[in-house]
């Protein structure tokens, strides 16, 4: 298998992404229904996407987001991926992500990708966001982490926040066991702060972060912010630790009304029994578009 320069710029193939979201956009549309909100705030240039981050490895919301821009607005704003250097270096997964934008997570990678004039996508919550509990599906959770604040100020770029519901019930986690981490030192033996118990397809019940697992059908509901500039910028900017957190608060105060603004639209989807029927009607769309593929 053909092994990539982690930290190279040049691995992403345009045509592959546009083979990827070709494949993507029946499957996308028939397990989850997509409606992407604000996609006339992308703006022009380098930028920073910050999204809430759901379901584990699978994380929809990522291909939902570079379906939605690239039909919009073409290749320019589909963004590269800052992701972290496990996920990416695992074998079928690493030859696979990396021809579609996927480089180790940094900051000289992202000011890197900023001096080209591209656009990043991150996901500041990382393991503690992506497995958070299912009665947290409607919390934006980053944690201590402001590493992507100081990447924006660094570069003197732009924060386009994207926010997205229903991408976190295609499985369900009980618990996110950071007790667990915690006893097992699993920070610093992997770098993760949680070990999940997890309910999914096809794997049932299992403890700690799962393979990709098959989706349950769910429909996404993304909005897309208006860009947030910044009053400073550069290093003197970074090195203020009042101004970072100032910074963080205006970003995450701004993603977590819009998460709970969304999440409250669900109570117009109906109750278990129509969840449901459209899990199943999700399912059987899929099948449908598998079986076209194969005529």
């Amino acid at each position: 298998m053909k092994q990539y320069d982690l930290d190279s710029l040049d691995n992403r193939d345009p045509k592959a992404v546009e083979r990827a979201l070709r494949i993507a956009k029946p499957i996308l549309q028939a397990l989850f229904q997509p409606e992407v909100r604000g996609i006339e705030n992308v703006p022009q240039g380098a930028a920073l996407y910050v999204g809430n981050h759901n379901s584990g490895v699978v994380m929809p919301e990522s291909y939902v987001l570079a379906t939605a821009v690239h039909a919009a607005h073409g290749m320019d704003a589909v963004p590269y991926g800052l992701a972290h250097e496990i996920a990416i270096r695992v074998p079928i997964a690493h030859q696979m992500l990396v021809p579609l934008g996927a480089v180790r997570a940094s900051h000289d990678n992202g000011r890197r990708l900023f001096e080209r004039g591209k656009k990043v996508l991150v996901f500041p919550g990382s393991d503690i966001d992506t497995y958070r509990p299912y009665r947290d599906r409607h919390r934006v959770i980053f944690g201590k982490r402001r590493g992507y604040v100081r990447l924006a100020l660094r570069s003197g770029v732009p924060i386009i926040p994207v926010v997205t519901a229903g991408a976190h019930e295609t499985f369900y986690v009980i618990d996110d066991g950071r007790s667990i981490a915690r006893a097992l030192r699993l920070d610093k033996l992997l770098r993760v702060k949680v070990w999940p118990l997890i309910l999914s397809v096809p794997y049932g019940l299992t403890l700690g972060p799962i393979p990709p697992h098959l989706p349950l059908p769910s429909p996404i509901r993304m909005q897309i912010l208006p860009p947030i500039h910044f009053d400073r910028s550069g290093e003197e900017a970074v090195a203020d630790s009042d101004y970072v957190e100032q910074c963080h608060e205006r970003v995450l105060g701004e993603m977590q009304a819009t998460l709970t603004s969304l999440g409250e639209e669900e109570g117009s989807w109906g109750g278990p029994r129509d969840r449901l029927e459209r899990r199943l009607a999700g399912i059987r769309s899929l099948l449908g578009s598998i079986s076209k593929l194969g005529d």
